[in-house]
């Protein structure tokens, strides 16, 4: 597993949170259950009309990239407030940083080119977490 901060650029700046950090506050975010977790999450952004970037998050190719705009769309602006809060940064950063975010960690949870069941996904999350607290 490469790193996901080598395939993105950091949108926060010096806000005083860490590329790191943030991604661990989306990656919780991902596998909340209050979002049906990482399916429920994806089923969200098909249904925007975004099922081909959600096809490539989740295939080998490449990834497809979000706008802020599509992010806040889909999550909503009270998700994406209560991110920026636990960031502290402002919410168009948030919006920002988890569109940056949201793709390579998807790929990162499918590594084999689709989506594992649950116990698969849950070491998956569990991998992928422990890897980011060491950045």
């Amino acid at each position: 597993m490469s790193s996901i901060f080598e395939t993105y650029t950091s949108n926060l700046g010096a806000t005083g949170i860490t590329p790191s950090q943030f991604a661990l506050l989306v990656l919780d975010m991902m596998r909340s259950n209050s979002s049906g977790g990482l399916p429920g999450l994806l089923d969200r952004f098909k249904d925007a009309g975004l099922d081909d970037a959600v096809r490539s998050w989740i295939g080998n190719g490449k990834n497809l990239i979000l706008s802020p705009q599509d992010v806040e769309r889909v999550l909503g602006s009270a998700r994406i407030e209560l991110l920026a809060h636990k960031a502290g940064v402002p919410p168009k950063a948030a919006a920002a940083e988890t569109a940056s975010l949201l793709p390579q960690l998807v790929d990162k949870l499918t590594p084999g080119g689709f989506l594992p069941d649950d116990d698969t996904l849950g070491r998956n999350f569990d991998l992928l977490r422990d890897k980011i607290g060491m950045l």
